[in-house]
């Protein structure tokens, strides 16, 4: 059985991103943008991960820019932005495709056909969380901030 451990992104600066070293972690995926409306979801994503990450969960942003294209900039402006006006510091994936045939296989798994949450990408700021097996066990809508109350239950009691 495939696990989020399986796979291997690009980190957003280069280089690659093995899943695996967050074995053992709770993760929240999402696929970002820097020039959407839901773009201050950033400030919730990185204040929960300052709240949980000591107790093991670890926030993943996948750029994407299918969207309107609302992720436009290269690696540097996006790492840039995310640090000068949100203070990021969770790790950061290179751009990727979450929908289509250009879907990348870790968004086949976590949304394809035979996932357990499946069903296309429906905007920037989706949100996948996985427990510290690797398995996904919530999909959260785009408009649902991070610090919404059903998505701290559901990391609480993942941790």
């Amino acid at each position: 059985m495939t696990t989020l451990y399986d796979f291997t992104l690009s980190h957003l600066l280069g280089g690659d991103l093995p899943l695996s070293q967050f074995e053992g972690k709770v993760l929240l995926v999402v696929n970002v943008a820097s020039q959407c409306g839901l773009t201050p979801q950033y400030r919730g994503l990185q204040a929960v991960y300052e709240k949980y990450a000591d107790r093991g969960l670890v926030i993943l942003g996948i750029p994407c820019n299918q969207f309107m294209a609302q992720e436009p900039g290269s690696p540097e402006e996006i790492q840039s932005f995310c640090e000068t006006n949100y203070s990021v510091n969770f790790p950061m994936a290179g751009k990727i495709a979450v929908n289509g045939e250009d879907r990348a296989p870790l968004y086949q798994w976590l949304a394809g056909e035979n996932a357990a949450f499946s069903g296309d990408i429906t905007w920037n700021f989706e949100k996948f969380l996985i427990d510290r097996n690797g398995n996904v066990v919530e999909r959260f809508s785009p408009k649902t901030e991070p610090d919404a109350e059903e998505i701290i239950t559901a990391i609480e009691n993942l941790l």
